[in-house]
Formats: structure tokens, sequence, C-alpha cells
């Protein structure tokens, strides 16, 4: 079969896309989503429209291609491994050798947050452990918080959450080095600096924590947490093997208005684009994208 368009990616981005593109009802559309996005892991949106007491990125999931589905929208679980333009429309190749073909192409493949495999942290992630300053500052707001990191990308971290509370602790878990004009700053800004590995991060209750325990044994106290390890892995792949235009940090480029690539027929929404990494933008993106995609 040749789809009318293919948006490979069912995070945020990709769902408000296919709802978008599903209501124009004469085109056929296929998700085709790993899985395995940021989004499953968030266990708390608290910042988007509707949900003040906060909505798991699993529900919104659920919700998304529920909606999706009910405008005629297919769904694959696979993942994309490869994407050429041989003729004038796109084949894309599954990590099981399955083919897809399409005239129009939206990448909504996202970006991954690199943290260590800790004991506590994922049943934490987006209910009292954090990554998004921009947010979920909010959250930390006059609390004990522990920050989680590497080197200086945890330091900059460290600065920003330091207006947001006053009782602050980073542990360089990697062991990176941090400048001394750093040290300094944390020095001068009151911020409490460990330089040891955390061994698990210790919950009270259903992602609710109360600290975390660093290899020696030593338990940190906190009300919540953040992390910040950067190299964040971008999911460019897709774009890289079409001859898309990537920016420095690996993101996609694109038409500021319409968010199609420098490849014809080939859009991008979310946090794989050029922007702010958030979830209400992704969402917004995606239906920008998807209206672009017909209106092209």
């Amino acid at each position: 079969m040749i789809y009318d368009a293919i948006i490979v990616g069912g995070g945020f981005a990709g769902l408000q896309a296919a709802i978008q593109l599903g209501r124009y009802s004469a085109h056929s559309v296929l998700v085709v989503d790993a899985g395995n996005g940021r989004s499953n892991l968030c266990r708390n949106y608290h910042n988007i429209l509707g949900w003040p007491d906060g909505i798991s990125g699993e529900e919104i999931r659920a919700r998304g291609r529920k909606q999706a589905e009910s405008t005629g929208v297919e769904f694959q679980a696979d993942k994309i491994v490869k994407a050429e333009k041989p003729d004038n429309l796109f084949l894309l190749t599954g990590a099981r050798g399955q083919t897809y073909r399409c005239k129009l192409l939206l990448l909504a493949t996202g970006v991954m947050d690199r943290f260590p495999e800790l004991p506590g942290l994922i049943p934490a992630l987006g209910k009292t452990v954090y990554v998004c300053p921009d947010c979920d500052g909010y959250e930390i707001q006059d609390r004990q918080t522990v920050l989680m990191g590497a080197g200086d990308v945890g330091a900059g971290m460290a600065f920003i959450l330091r207006e947001r509370t006053g009782d602050l602790t980073y542990i360089n878990h990697e062991l990176q080095p941090v400048s001394p004009e750093n040290r300094r700053r944390m020095d001068d800004q009151d911020i409490a600096y460990i330089e040891q590995p955390v061994a698990r991060v210790d919950e009270v209750n259903d992602g609710v924590i109360s600290g975390e325990t660093l290899t020696s044994g030593i338990t940190i106290p906190a009300e919540r947490g953040f992390i910040a390890f950067g190299n964040n892995p971008v999911h460019s792949e897709l774009a890289q093997d079409l001859g898309i235009s990537l920016h420095k940090n690996r993101h996609i480029e694109a038409n500021k208005r319409s968010l199609m690539t420098d490849v014809e027929h080939v859009w991008v929404a979310g946090d794989v684009a050029v922007h702010a990494e958030q979830a209400t933008v992704a969402m917004g993106e995606g239906a920008i994208a998807g209206i672009c995609c017909i209106k092209n």
C-alpha cells in the first residue's frame, strides 16, 4: 500500500499531527511508532492546558492514539531504521525488514534524555524527579532538592535551579570535571556539591522520593530531584539518510513557518526539530506540520 502520509514517531508531536491529518478524511495516514519515546517515561506533565493536577505521558499517548484512530489513522508498532527516496515516493524500512511507502513524510522521532539505570529513578520521573526547568522548575519551589548530573552540564542546571530553592545539592554522579569557575559560583551561591556516584533513588511510595543514596552508603535527603547529564541522543538519523540539513546539535532544520525541511515533502515536528523541547510546543508543531503537509 502507498500511504498519502506516514508519520514516524507516536509521541505528542506525531499524535497531534496524526489527529490533524486524520481529520482531513480523504487521506490515508500511517503512524509508525517504536514505543520508546521520552513521553512514555514521564509520570506527570504539569504544564499542559486543562490538566492542572498533571497527566502522565502514557495517558496522553493512549488518548491521542484513540482520537487519531477514530478518524481512520492507522498505527504500526515498528522502528524505522532506514529512509530513502528512490523515486517519487519515500521508502521506509522497519527493524524486521518490513517496508512502507508514502507520498508525504513527517518525522517526529524525538529526543531521549540520558540518565543512569538506577533503582527508583524511572518510577519518579515526572512525579518528583524532573528534567526540564522550564516545565517543572515550579515543582521544586522552596523544596529540598537534589540534582544528579555530570560535570559542567549539571553545574549549569544547578545555577538555573538555584533561583527556585535555597536548599540545593548537586551530585556529580559521573565524576566529570567541573571548571574552577563553576566550583566558585556554586560556593558563592551556597549550592552543596558532592562528587560521588548515586547508588539508588529512595522512594517513600509510588514515585515520591525521600532522597538519594550514594555508593558510600550516605543518603542525601530530598523532597524533589532533577537530572542533567547532557549529550541526549537526538533521533535524526532518518533525516540524515535523506540528506536533510541538521543543526550543529543534530536537531533537524526546517522552515520556521511550515516546518518543511529542505527535502521536499518531508516535514518535522517535536523535540527532534530545532526548538525548545516542550510537550506543548511539540503538540503545536504537530498540528502545524499536519496542516502544511496538506496545504503545501
